[in-house]
């Protein structure tokens, strides 16, 4: 649509399609949901990882580690969290879930997603304090995580470069690793 509005404010209120279009309310994309994901944890198993690297899960010192993995260079939009086992009341995902207005539900099978990397880190850290067992694949997906309530988070990548980027990150800022320990899915 064209209006001529004279010579000072020519074609000034030209509405294009586009502009016409982004004023349409879009939904909401929710910022954390559970699911029930039978076969998730299966599925990983079966994945031929050719690389892994397997960190002690520095539980005085998080906060960093976990911002360490989710870093902007990471570029994260999502990441799903899978649970394998729960050894005692997982108390952080409980509170986080109860944040994001989700019944606090946890078990074998269920998974949590988390869309931002705002949320990713929120979700990461909660599983990481908890004396949970799990798998966590964040997307774009450099690598996946498997940590369990030994206080053991290891990566694994289908190339070296991918788990390099993330383990040096790692062992830069100090964190221990786990020197010839493979984990056997």
């Amino acid at each position: 649509m064209l209006n001529y509005l004279g010579k000072r404010h020519a074609f000034l209120s030209y509405t294009s399609f586009h502009e016409r279009r982004s004023l349409i309310r879009k939904p909401e994309i929710p910022k954390m949901m559970l699911s029930e994901t039978p076969g998730a944890l299966k599925n990983f198993r079966r994945t031929p990882w050719k690389f892994q690297q397997t960190f002690q899960t520095p539980l005085k010192n998080l906060q960093r580690f976990v911002a360490t993995i989710v870093s902007p260079s990471h570029n994260f939009t999502a990441g799903c969290l899978t649970i394998e086992q729960v050894v005692f009341e997982p108390k952080h995902l409980i509170s986080l879930l109860t944040d994001y207005s989700i019944s606090p539900r946890y078990g074998h099978d269920l998974s949590l997603t988390a869309v931002g990397q705002e949320e990713v880190e929120a979700l990461l850290q909660a599983a990481l304090s908890d004396w949970v067992d799990f798998i966590f694949i964040p997307q774009p997906k450099p690598f996946v995580i498997y940590a369990d309530h030994d206080e053991y988070t290891t990566f694994y990548a289908h190339t070296c470069s991918n788990l390099n980027r993330v383990a040096e990150a790692l062992s830069g800022q100090g964190f221990k690793t786990i020197s010839g320990y493979e984990r056997q899915l």
